[in-house]
């Protein structure tokens, strides 16, 4: 039977792509670390993967040799990650481009709501915005890349805000005698943004209630870099007609986008290795 280059049947049937038993031990073995938990033995190993002790023992033993693994406890055998992942990680990380992965993943959630997604980045008291992605509605937010808005004016600069200690937070705002109101309902004055900031900590999302736009509703959430420090901003604006929908669907799909583009970033998601007593503050 003729096969194509892809390893599927020329019947229509696919195939699973050929992979090599040993790589695909140690990389399970590599992935046992990811949970926080700490150094493993041998033995400890086995029992997680249900690996023969001898071929988890030659796995380790070349995990070692390639400094993918380093012996933590000579007495008893225990390791961790090596050296060599964290510098594949930051060939990886220096590679990516917060431009690119942010557009597509905005591009995923216009797809999914057909609302106007935005990824903003601070700078001083302002937020610019790096990517947009249309709505296709006719009734729509009307903003561009590169534009730049006070950030205690949206959601997505809130939630860029709440990264930061309140300590710093005052110091970018010291030399505001005059703070921009864009609406009525704007916040205007430190205090006040300070305990929006508690709240929005605690939630872990930001709401723009008409605070820079009379006729739009914001949802915003947090983009992490790999060391878990708050980068960027991921936020879906909704027209005030439809804007009921921010307090559902669109909410749990702006966090859902933000841990999305945290991870192409480099991030572990916290409730990777949460208890389930652990709470749901990803700050």
């Amino acid at each position: 039977m003729k096969t194509n280059g892809g390893g599927g049947a020329d019947d229509g049937t696919a195939r699973p792509e050929r992979q090599v038993p040993a790589v695909s031990r140690a990389i399970d073995i590599l992935g046992l670390f990811l949970d926080g938990k700490g150094p493993r033995s041998v033995p400890e190993i086995t029992a997680e993967l249900g690996l023969p002790r001898s071929s988890a023992y030659e796995l380790v033993q070349t995990l070692v040799a390639k400094r993918c693994l380093r012996p933590v406890d000579e007495n008893v055998h225990r390791y961790q990650l090596g050296l060599h992942l964290f510098e594949l990680g930051s060939s990886y990380i220096e590679g990516i481009d917060l431009a690119e992965q942010g557009g597509e993943v905005a591009r995923e959630v216009v797809a999914r709501c057909d609302e106007t997604v935005h990824v903003a980045m601070l700078d001083g008291a302002d937020v610019v915005y790096v990517v947009k992605a249309d709505s296709s509605q006719a009734v729509r937010m009307v903003s561009a890349v590169g534009r730049r808005l006070p950030a205690h004016c949206t959601a997505v600069g809130k939630v860029l805000l709440a990264g930061l200690r309140d300590e710093e937070v005052a110091r970018r705002y010291e030399q505001v005698t005059q703070w921009v109101r864009m609406t009525p309902g704007t916040i205007a004055g430190l205090d006040e943004l300070l305990r929006e900031l508690d709240v929005i900590r605690e939630r872990g999302l930001a709401f723009d209630e008409f605070e820079s736009n009379v006729d739009v509703r914001c949802v915003a959430a947090p983009v992490r870099d790999a060391s878990g420090a708050v980068v960027a901003g991921l936020s879906i604006s909704v027209p005030g007609q439809r804007s009921d929908q921010i307090d559902g669907e669109l909410a749990r799909l702006a966090a859902e986008a933000g841990r999305a583009l945290s991870a192409r970033l480099g991030h572990r998601d916290p409730g990777d290795v949460r208890t389930a007593a652990g709470g749901s503050n990803s700050w």
